[in-house]
């Protein structure tokens, strides 16, 4: 490196799927390209090119210097000696402090911690050798930071010239919710086209900006600022070997560069937001980027997206939405995209629609056709950037309807009309039941078509939406198409917001699963039970944090027999979940009650329904314990017993497991062990295929009432649960 004319052999590396802009990029900075790889590229270049890249590459990670390439390194001591082999003396300084950022692995390397560790090893080996000072290691803030990579045995060994990912800026400390990497975000504008449509002056606007980054790396490319301009230091400014002019030219240029880009600015930028936390950050971002002129920030809904007035002619409009890692987003996530793409075909007819997703199918939910699609990742997720011209006459379509005053149905596919059809009919064949018997929550549709397998609850005025997990022999990508097509039906159907919508997805649990939490919003509120019969039953309930939701309606039914048969009656009620069968039965007039249940969160809540019904807590109360214990060790007796098991469980805090088929006669028998000569016990599951062990029908008075148990709503899955009133024989 000290020889000028001599070239330098770089690796630099950039996010997935970008390799052909770098190479395009560093070609267009001097270097000579050498090879292409996964997420980088090999080049040649002289010391000042290098130094250049450093300063203008928008979309590289890492520029290393490469000092060596070595195979058959799997073992540490290989690495070692290939390390301290190169010419680490011609570029650290002593007193100079380092750190090791390795990557890969072999079978005798297998943590990157390791790796690093035998890396230094050799590093220090080789400074020995050249009779200079042993380096400190400094893995936080190194003055040099080396670069390591393993993979099938061959190593590449370097020095990173800027000391840290090219990615970082430095004004972006206000990075809003899920932030988009500078560099990438830059290879967005790139794919658009961005470059050329800025030296034309054409506008862009970003309906969802959030904290600014696509709209500030579009302004640092129309201005033609350098990415790190404003950056504090360079790693190669500690090596031995730096030289101070060519550096001190290349930013002079760049500053000049700079200050007449802002002069001769002819492109605007409007972002939009409807967080005006998004908003600030944003601004402050801008600000710190030296361009807060050149872009207009305001709050605002895609719903309400409009055209600046000064944005005339053609012009891009780009953004990074929400993509639905979370299940429960998905049914905003729906209707988002179709406004977005109905705005843009209202408000930018002449214009290019650059949208980058990381999930395509709502991408479709546009309504506009994609000439180009770029496969890209935005960290692990894979991701597409989907490119669309929006026609004149599309536009004047739009707009020749007020909008919002035009059919919602008109947005939907043919199978989102079908599904909405059957939603509305369902809703008509329940009415009269519904008026008759006042309740709030019913479920509405079962899986009644084959190809949309979802089951869908009214809870008041929400919607609690559960996808059954589609078999191995169903294509994913149609699945998808159809539960989005479903999702945007929904609204369209019951007349509803998207936000009142609540998306799961339904799928055999077991182990630690069944247990787990979907969200941890604590969002709840109360909904009433029964009011057609007295004083109706109020619930919490919960739509987003758990599988289930507090209240199975499937059992409203048996609630409605306990309550009938409850007055002066002692009450048990075993794997009470929330107690809502427990609250039915003291409003029923229940003497007194015991709920059981092993989980505080369920005992909490069974609590909290008691507080809302006004249940007195001295005769009403909670155990927590496993079932089969309390039925072995407690005593007393109860006149009405409720037995309503999972279908499995292997909770940690019981005792084995529970096998609903293989365990119900041992329960059953303990439970009736507490009923009292003229007692009852209702006994419930869930288990489709259960069959009743035939000792239990010698030993008791067994009457299947499965068929009573299912109201209008539930008539469609008559096999949800089975149900089974019994007595002590005579």
């Amino acid at each position: 490196m000290k020889d000028d004319n001599s070239l330098l052999s770089l690796h630099i590396t950039c996010p997935w799927g970008v390799e052909p802009l770098l190479a395009e990029e560093i070609a267009g900075l001097g270097a000579e390209i050498q090879k292409t790889t996964v997420a980088g590229l090999h080049a040649l270049a002289d010391r000042q090119t290098a130094y250049r890249i450093c300063l203008w590459s928008r979309l590289a990670n890492r520029v290393i210097l490469t000092l060596g390439r070595e195979s058959r390194c799997d073992e540490p001591a290989a690495i070692v000696e290939a390390v301290k082999t190169l010419p680490w003396a011609d570029f650290l300084r002593d007193g100079r402090t380092l750190a090791v950022d390795f990557h890969g692995q072999s079978p005798t390397i297998r943590h990157t911690r390791f790796g690093a560790q035998v890396v230094k090893d050799g590093v220090v080996e080789a400074m020995r050798q050249a009779g200079r000072e042993r380096p400190t290691i400094e893995p936080r803030q190194p003055d040099v930071r080396l670069y390591a990579h393993l993979h099938r045995g061959q190593l590449l060994v370097g020095i990173d010239l800027a000391g840290a990912s090219l990615h970082q800026r430095g004004y972006r400390r206000d990075g809003g919710h899920a932030p988009l990497k500078e560099n990438l975000a830059a290879a967005l504008l790139m794919r658009a086209d961005w470059p050329a449509r800025a030296k034309r002056g054409e506008p862009l606007v970003d309906p969802m900006c959030g904290a600014g980054t696509l709209l500030i790396e579009a302004a640092m490319i129309a201005v033609d600022i350098a990415p790190q301009l404003d950056r504090a230091h360079f790693a190669f400014e500690r090596l031995a070997d730096y030289d101070v002019a060519a550096w001190r030219e290349l930013t002079r240029e760049a500053k000049i560069r700079a200050d007449l880009g802002r002069r001769r600015a002819k492109s605007r930028f409007w972002g939009f937001d409807q967080s005006p936390q998004a908003i600030a950050a944003a601004r402050s971002n801008a600000m710190r980027a030296g361009i807060p002129a050149l872009i207009t920030l305001a709050g605002g809904a895609v719903k309400s997206l409009k055209r600046p007035p000064e944005a005339e002619g053609g012009g891009l409009v780009i953004t990074n939405p929400p993509y639905g890692e979370r299940l429960g987003e998905l049914p905003e996530l729906v209707s988002l995209y179709a406004d977005l793409g109905e705005r843009v075909k209202r408000e930018f007819g002449g214009w290019t629609l650059a949208l980058f997703t990381g999930n395509p199918d709502l991408g479709h939910r546009l309504g506009l056709r994609a000439h180009k699609q770029y496969a890209l990742k935005n960290g692990p997720l894979d991701c597409k950037l989907l490119l669309a011209d929006v026609s004149r006459r599309e536009a004047d379509d739009a707009g020749s309807t007020d909008v919002s005053s035009a059919p919602m149905e008109a947005r939907l596919s043919e199978g989102a009309r079908m599904f909405a059809n059957r939603l509305q009919k369902n809703r008509k064949r329940l009415n009269k039941w519904l008026k008759r018997a006042g309740e709030q929550c019913y479920r509405l549709y079962d899986a009644d078509m084959p190809e949309y397998a979802l089951a869908i609850d009214v809870y008041g005025h929400q919607i609690h939406v559960q996808e059954y997990a589609p078999p191995k022999s169903v294509d994913p990508a149609k699945a998808q198409r159809r539960l989005l097509d479903a999702l945007s039906a929904i609204p369209v159907a019951l007349g509803i917001r998207p936000e009142q919508i609540h998306y799961k997805q339904r799928e055999r649990q077991s182990g630690k699963a069944q247990y787990r939490k979907q969200s941890d919003s604590g969002e709840r509120f109360v909904v009433e039970e029964g009011s057609a019969r007295g004083a109706p039953a109020k619930f919490w309930v919960n739509l987003k944090d758990y599988l289930d939701t507090g209240l199975f309606l499937d059992h409203r039914p048996v609630r409605r027999l306990l309550r009938e048969r409850a007055a002066g009656k002692r009450f048990l009620n075993l794997f009470c979940y929330t107690g809502t069968a427990t609250v039915h039965a003291a409003l029923g007039g229940a003497s007194d009650s015991l709920s059981v249940d092993l989980s505080n969160t369920y005992l909490d809540w069974a609590r909290d329904n008691f507080a809302l019904n006004k249940l007195d807590p001295s005769r009403h109360r909670v155990v927590r314990d496993d079932c089969f214990h309390w039925l072995e060790t407690a005593g007393g007796s109860f006149d009405l017993i409720f037995l309503d098991p999972p279908t499995f469980s292997n909770s940690k805090r019981m005792e084995g497991t529970l096998d609903i088929q293989r365990d119900h006669a041992r329960l059953v028998a303990l439970a009736m062990a507490r009923l009292a000569p003229a007692g009852e016990l209702i006994f419930s599951n869930n288990q489709q295929r259960f069959s009743l062990d035939s000792t239990l029908e010698a030993a008791y008075r067994v009457e299947e009432i499965t068929a009573q148990t299912y109201d209008p709503d539930f008539t469609r899955r008559a096999n949800l649960h089975h149900c089974f009133r019994i007595r002590h024989r005579d």
